[in-house]
């Protein structure tokens, strides 16, 4: 017994000193190719050294890294595993008694513990990097800016069945052009207001019509038709709602989230599919780290003539082919193919299948 702990301690270590090593020489190698990029963007705006390194790369840097932590583990496990493959410690291991099923729990129990660190930190830490980062971003990167110039053919629902059309809405101004808000509660038509323009107050929340008409009907079907230059109203509609884009979803904590994608659904929002793919992402990819570390073990457990090569190749083949794959099945959702449970999970339900397949096989 004394044993087996020392070799679950043994291969815990290993394992978690090999992936945070790996993300810490990932991270100097993130940053630089990073810096090359942006150097440009940073002498132009004259952007302070303090800027860059604490609103920007503190925050980035644990972003990007949580991102892909699934390809990080698989990596690091066909690493630290082919050597112990090439120096004959799994053999060892294995004519000691210990079956390969038990020699696989430290190595599910690491990854585990990386996955429940990575979903927690990507449910409540990160968003609240991010905020900081999107805005260092949005006001140095003329790519980020692009991204929340304006809007066109926006509905949505609002409470007591009420309805907004906006042909477009300008970032510049606040305003948008051709604003339609209809009143169907009760299930009718009750009164319809148009007008050229309304401008949003930041300050105040009020929307600024100009030129307006207001047709009200009755429950004969007539209609009374009023008009003006100027109104001023109320709605549970703001500036922000226009805008809300992956970047600013990735600020939001999974409580705030979660509020975002029942409000959007409620409102009819087509923007919705962007909050679902970070919700499932924040799970599927933690829980992927298990399927990517069964995968690495069965791969890397097997001595062959080749070395290590062998094995960091197919490994790192395998692994990308799930990035792409990962990235392949957002696009299932933003076209409205399948929903976001099922379109961001495929990846992990393709590859769980290949890691029984491999893990059945592994051990003969």
């Amino acid at each position: 017994m004394m044993g087996i702990k020392k070799l679950d301690a043994y291969i815990i270590r290993k394992f978690l000193v090999t992936f945070f090593m790996a993300i810490l020489f990932l991270a100097v190698i993130i940053v630089i190719f990073d810096i090359s990029e942006k150097i440009d963007d940073f002498v132009q705006h004259e952007v302070s050294l303090k800027e860059i390194v604490f609103d920007y790369y503190i925050n980035f840097v644990p972003f990007f890294i949580n991102r892909y932590v699934p390809m990080f583990v698989f990596l690091t496990v066909i690493i630290f595993s082919s050597k112990m493959t090439q120096d004959s410690e799994v053999v060892a291991m294995l004519s000691s008694g210990i079956s390969y099923h038990r020699l696989m729990v430290p190595y599910m129990a690491s990854a585990i513990f990386i996955a429940v660190l990575s979903a927690w930190l990507g449910m409540w830490v990160i968003p609240h990097a991010n905020a900081t980062r999107v805005a260092f971003e949005m006001k140095y990167n003329r790519y980020m800016k692009m991204q929340v110039k304006q809007g066109h053919d926006m509905h949505y629902k609002l409470e007591d069945d009420h309805f907004v059309y906006l042909e477009s809405f300008s970032a510049y101004n606040n305003t948008a052009y051709n604003f339609t808000l209809e009143d169907l509660s009760g299930g009718t038509l009750n009164s319809k207001i148009t007008a050229e323009s309304a401008r949003y107050d930041t300050l105040t929340g009020v929307w600024h019509l100009r030129n307006w008409f207001i047709r009200d009907y009755d429950e004969g079907m007539g209609d009374r038709v009023r008009s003006g230059r100027q109104l001023d109203t109320v709605i549970s509609l703001t500036r922000d709602d226009f805008f809300i884009n992956r970047f600013t979803i990735q600020e939001l904590n999974q409580r705030e989230l979660e509020q975002l994608i029942q409000t959007q659904i409620k409102r009819g929002d087509a923007s919705v599919n962007q909050a679902q793919i970070e919700k499932h992402n924040r799970f599927a990819l933690p829980f992927s780290v298990l399927i990517l570390t069964v995968i690495g073990v069965a791969l890397s457990t097997k001595k062959k003539r080749g070395g290590m090569g062998g094995n960091i190749a197919a490994g790192t083949a395998l692994g990308f082919s799930y990035i792409l794959f990962m990235q392949f099945s957002e696009m299932f959702v933003v076209t409205d193919t399948l929903p976001a449970h099922i379109a961001i999970w495929l990846p992990n339900y393709l590859y769980a299948v290949i890691a029984a397949i491999l893990y059945i096989k592994a051990p003969k």
